[in-house]
């Protein structure tokens, strides 16, 4: 049988063009102004139409042109072996309604073809659904709305104001949906605030529905800030984790309807403890056989102080070029010396649980760049040269300037998509890098007397080099700072490689950036699929003297091809996606909301925030429920990208 996906209208209320002003859920001060079904929008971060000043190329500059030499068979420093699928997301618990659908019936589209994109490139894709609500959350049999998730703002928590959830099996049954249609695997989370009455029906319905697909379960989230938080006392250190590690452990292994026992993932440090200082307790061998992996979640830096008043102030523009450097990757890497080693020495893969280019929401200007996007690629790559098994990016919510995707404020029809960051770019470049075979190895080439503006990196399977990565991070227009690589491979080079571009103007762009030719438009444009003609560029070799040109501009990407299987295990063409047409009817009368009523109501919660975070360091604000959004300000969220399990097919 076969899907069919259909056009569905939702809900039709016809409060078209309605002219609202939005209120934070911290303070009632204005956000911006909306008009309901115009094709502008204000006020959310991830939306911000800041353009930074790129920074000037640097002086000196390093060579235009220089040499790649890659050797064949017994190559030393390789990697371990990579799976396509290493570069993944992480998306709070609070917005899956929102970033997924709203149950097993109604699936979000865009995020369907988005996944579907990586699966075609890297053969399946890790996504995990946890975060700071993740540690509140209860499984119930239903809510009084007939929502698969609620939030309990009366009982919101933490400094960010983290509100307990409620949800249904709905989430977790929707989650397999996905599963089958794209081959998402999924990382969860137990609950973790309560360690005497422990909360076990994700585990227990998580590995009843999601089968294989379900890879870890994290127990607990950044353990090192629950003091912190007012979640532990102030004594709380490394052992009093490892003991509730065990208390867990305990509760699973009483728990019948628990078969798999060895899927939780620790110790998931923010950076307050050391790591030696939990391998000191013996938390990974006296807990090897109940664990998927070690993991860990680190941001290079924050924007806490432009939100909430602590920490250090920062401001994207100065940031802006710590972030177009090959060593930004490597100084993250240097925060864990040792620690993919020791994973391997106990046999567990070592995953970045949480990531992103700044905790708080990034900065406007930055983290929604094309300056970005290059800085993705680069210290993905470099993580998984240091022997990381998995990277996954966070997904907040609207108030948030990172996302790699981010669904529609409202969904109007004239504004109904989605918006693609360029994290999300990262991914499909990093996926195309490491290929479907899951024996990719990369090496880090030092290319160019290991120049912090031109890094490179080598992708090895079975001992063979297949595809190079060449990043440009200099912004220049004037052409003098593009650079050509000369690539030599022992033996001989071949007739010819095929290369794809990552490209933009600058790296301050925002949006409208192309790989291979192809975009995903601008802000609300984009329903998942990739559109504009494919450009593989073609580039002969030298075989006589056993060069290829590679010229890589400034800024951008290059991907090079050494072989067509190398291409075709890459891009396996065409990628099976799902079309969206999802309409609204705009006619009606203008519904204007007197902004004295919406700052005294619930209509803070309603537009601005309908898709926020919950964590400090991770994402800004509360999020609130679908279903909750539509009720607080009389508008429609219409036209949703959805799946409708509506008629069957053999």
């Amino acid at each position: 049988m076969r899907l069919l996906l259909v056009h569905s209208l939702i809900f039709s209320f016809t409060l078209a063009r309605a002219a609202v002003t939005a209120y934070g859920p911290h303070v009632q001060s204005p956000l911006g102004t909306t008009t309901a079904a115009s094709a502008s929008y204000t006020g959310a971060a991830s939306y911000d139409t800041t353009i930074l000043t790129a920074p000037a190329p640097p002086n000196p500059a390093p060579p235009t042109q220089f040499n790649v030499e890659l050797q064949t068979g017994g190559v030393s420093g390789l990697s371990i072996q990579q799976e396509g699928s290493f570069f993944g997301f992480s998306i709070e618990f609070s917005v899956t309604t929102q970033v997924l659908g709203l149950n097993s019936s109604f699936l979000q589209v865009p995020f369907l073809n988005l996944m579907a994109n990586l699966r075609q490139r890297g053969g399946s894709v890790k996504v995990r659904v946890g975060g700071n609500t993740q540690e509140t959350a209860t499984l119930v049999a239903s809510t009084p709305d007939g929502a698969a998730l609620e939030k309990d703002y009366g009982k919101a928590s933490n400094p960010t104001a983290t509100p307990p959830l409620v949800f249904t099996s709905e989430i977790i049954k929707m989650m397999a949906e996905i599963s089958a249609l794209t081959d998402v695997y999924w990382y969860m989370g137990v609950p973790f605030n309560d360690t005497q009455n422990w909360r076990l029906q994700i585990a227990e319905v998580g590995e009843a529905m999601l089968g294989k697909y379900l890879i870890g379960l994290q127990a607990g989230n950044e353990p090192d800030l629950y003091s912190r938080h007012g979640h532990r006392p102030d004594t709380y250190g490394p052992q009093d984790y490892k003991n509730d590690f065990g208390l867990l452990i305990d509760a699973m292994n009483a728990d019948s309807n628990i078969p798999n026992k060895n899927l939780l993932i620790g110790p998931n440090l923010a950076g307050v403890w050391s790591l030696p200082d939990i391998w000191q307790t013996g938390f990974a061998t006296d807990f090897n056989q109940n664990l998927a992996a070690l993991g860990v979640e680190r941001y290079p830096t924050d924007n806490c102080y432009a939100l909430f008043g602590i920490g250090t102030p920062r401001y994207g523009q100065e940031m802006f070029p710590s972030f177009l450097t090959h060593q930004s990757g490597k100084d993250i890497v240097r925060e864990f010396p040792g620690a993919a080693d020791y994973a391997q020495s106990v046999g567990k893969p070592f995953i970045m649980s949480e990531t992103n280019t700044a905790s708080c929401g990034g900065f406007p200007g930055l983290s929604d760049s094309f300056g970005a996007a290059l800085w993705g690629i680069d210290y993905a790559l470099q993580l998984a040269y240091s022997n990381f098994s998995t990277v996954l990016f966070h997904v907040g919510g609207q108030s948030v300037y990172y996302n790699p995707f981010t669904p529609p404020v409202t969904n109007q029809s004239t504004f109904h998509q989605w918006t693609i960051g360029p994290i999300y770019y990262s991914a499909l470049a990093v996926a195309e890098t490491l290929g479907s075979s899951n024996t990719a190895q990369v090496l880090d080439l030092q290319a160019n007397g290991g120049s912090d503006y031109t890094p490179g990196y080598a992708i090895y399977e079975n001992g063979q080099p297949v595809r190079i990565a060449l990043t440009n991070f200099i912004s220049d227009p004037s052409g003098n700072s593009d650079y050509t690589a000369s690539i030599s491979i022992g033996g001989t080079v071949p007739p010819s490689v095929k290369v794809k571009y990552l490209l933009a103007d600058s790296v301050s762009q925002i949006y409208n950036f192309t790989w291979a030719g192809q975009t995903f438009g601008g802000p609300f444009s984009s329903d998942g699929r990739l559109v504009g003609t494919l450009d593989i560029q073609t580039i002969p070799c030298d075989q006589t003297n056993n060069v290829c040109q590679v010229k890589v501009p400034a800024p951008g990407f290059a991907l090079v091809f050494l072989t067509d299987n190398a291409l075709s295990e890459s891009d396996q063409s065409p990628t099976m996606t799902f079309s969206t047409t999802a309409y609204t009817d705009i006619h009606g009368p203008t519904v204007t909301i007197d902004p004295s009523v919406l700052a005294t109501s619930n209509g803070e919660k309603g537009l601005a925030d309908a898709l926020a975070g919950t964590s400090k360091g991770r994402q800004m604000n509360s999020a609130l429920g679908f279903a909750q959004a539509l009720p607080s300000l009389f508008v429609v969220m219409a036209g949703a990208l959805v799946i409708g399990r509506l008629a069957f097919m053999r």
